[in-house]
């Protein structure tokens, strides 16, 4: 499995980015998971549904599954804050690619989603100055970015070129989960 970040911050692009991806990665027969970072409590159950009150009842998970798809919810007595590669753990072992999504500071390799500010706003800080996993940077504003850098600046409105930069560039998002905790 190879593995890439999209890290920056909120309303920067990266949902997008991963979004216009995912297909193009598809259409070049790569099978794509995501694992994304969501903050406090979030639910994609529904009150009254078996599953919502299989959880109520105290069960710790619960799975399920149809022909079409499989959903595991697993209820933590305290909280507790994973890390990406406990969630890349989870995965199933043939995908060919995961984007991460969120998970700003952690130790995998990553595309900075980078623009300068919203409307109104003071400049926004880039990650790619301080972070040695930011491999490259996509960006719609290049000329603007804080500091010069020797990393690729792709294109943040280019999924086919971000998807042609990462598969030729594929050797070094090769995931070892051993070297992980």
């Amino acid at each position: 499995m190879k593995v890439v970040g999209f890290a920056g911050y909120s309303g920067a692009g990266k949902t997008t980015l991963v979004e216009r991806l995912i297909p193009v990665l598809k259409q070049r027969g790569l099978r794509v998971s995501v694992v994304k970072h969501a903050h406090h409590r979030f639910d994609i159950d529904h009150v009254g549904k078996d599953t919502w009150r299989h959880r109520q009842a105290g069960a710790f998970e619960v799975v399920v599954a149809s022909d079409q798809r499989l959903a595991l919810m697993r209820e933590f007595e305290v909280p507790v804050e994973l890390t990406v590669h406990q969630l890349l753990a989870e995965l199933h072992p043939a995908v060919d690619w995961a984007l991460v999504e969120g998970f700003r500071h952690s130790d995998v390799l990553k595309i900075e989603v980078w623009r300068p500010s919203g409307d109104g706003e003071a400049p926004r800080p880039a990650l790619y100055v301080d972070d040695p996993f930011v491999t490259a940077i996509a960006t719609d504003a290049p000329a603007g970015l804080p500091e010069v850098t020797a990393r690729p600046v792709l294109d943040l409105n280019d999924a086919e070129a971000i998807a042609t930069w990462l598969i030729d560039s594929g050797e070094r998002f090769d995931y070892n989960p051993g070297h992980h905790g």
